[in-house]
Order: C-alpha cells, then structure tokens, then sequence
C-alpha cells in the first residue's frame, strides 16, 4: 500500500474481476432473488450470531450483488444494532442504520445512512465481493477500502457475502489484503479465516 488512502491496483487482479463481475452480471435475475434467500438463510445460521454482538456491518448492493437484507432484517429482528458503510474524505466510517430508516446517495452507485446518523465501530462485517477464494482472499472494486476498514477496527468477524459463480482457483493477495473469516453462497458455507 502506497498510503493511507492508496492502492495501487493489479493488473492480474483487474481482469479476474472483471470477468467475475461479468460472470455475476450474467446470471439471472430469479435465480439471482432464489439464491439471496438461499444466502440469508445460511448466514443467518452462522455462529457469530450466537452471543448477541453488534453492531454488525452490512453493504446497500448495487448492480447485480448479493442482496443483504434479508440478512439485515433477521438480525435486526433478532435485535442486533446495525449500521452500513459510508466513504468519508476517502475512509470508509460506518453509521448506526436499521430497515426502513432512511438512505442517501453516497457515492460509487451506494446508498449510505444519513449524515446526521452516529458513527459506530461494527464487531461483524458483511461484505461484498467480486471475487473470491477458498482461502478467504477476496477481490473487490479495487479501492482497499474493506480492506482498510478490517486493518483499522481491528478484531473484527468478516463475512463475504456472494454467489458461488463469483469463486475462482486463486486470488492474488498483497500485504495490505485481509483473508475473510467465512465466506457464504448459495450453495455453501465456508469458514475461511
């Protein structure tokens, strides 16, 4: 990592996202719906609901992502505090959210908690990917903010959240990428870290 808020992007890692996206831009829509409940239903099942902690961390899903409602919704019916991410002077903070309050544009295509929500530090996070291993390796949009986040809260559960077309043999990982502790599909979970 060149900075604090720098990195510089692979080019290995930029064409196995962009095929990832493509593959995951790709599939249909009602499968697509189908498999977000196949997903919640596994995340939901988790271990690291078991002793109640909070907040958790999820992302508003933009284009053809896996939808993590349905996980938001069960957590905060089981009464979990919430909260999503927002890019601040070009750090990803996270503010207090529950279903139905409301969003605001946030930049990159996101919806984010209202300005005016308090800032909070989340003990699990839910995070989006384009790609992913295995191991725990993940690929995003090639900015490092995720990865950023985990290095800066410290211990913190991280859940990939994502549809099993979106895996791939190997991600490259640098120094600065942080391996997720599991990674849930529609098809599996896999603890991971």
């Amino acid at each position: 990592m060149t900075s604090a808020t720098q990195v510089i992007p692979s080019p290995r890692k930029a064409v196995l996202r962009a095929e990832a996206l493509a593959r995951r831009d790709a599939l249909d829509l009602d499968n697509r719906l189908e498999w977000d409940a196949e997903i919640a239903a596994r995340a939901l099942a988790l271990p690291a609901w078991k002793d109640g902690p909070g907040p958790v961390s999820a992302y508003w899903p933009m284009r053809s992502e896996a939808d993590p409602r349905p996980i938001l919704e069960g957590l905060h019916e089981r009464g979990l505090p919430l909260c999503l991410p927002a890019i601040v002077e070009r750090r990803m903070i996270f503010r207090h959210w529950a279903p139905y309050e409301p969003i605001v544009p946030g930049g990159f295509g996101t919806l984010v908690p209202a300005p005016d929500q308090p800032e909070v530090r989340p003990a699990i996070l839910l995070v989006p990917l384009a790609a992913f291993d295995r191991r725990g390796y993940r690929i995003g949009y090639g900015k490092g903010y995720y990865d950023r986040a985990l290095s800066e809260l410290g211990p913190t559960v991280s859940i990939g959240i994502g549809y099993a077309a979106q895996e791939i043999d190997a991600v490259p990982h640098e120094p600065h990428d942080r391996r997720l502790d599991w990674i849930v599909t529609e098809r599996e979970t896999l603890r991971c870290g």
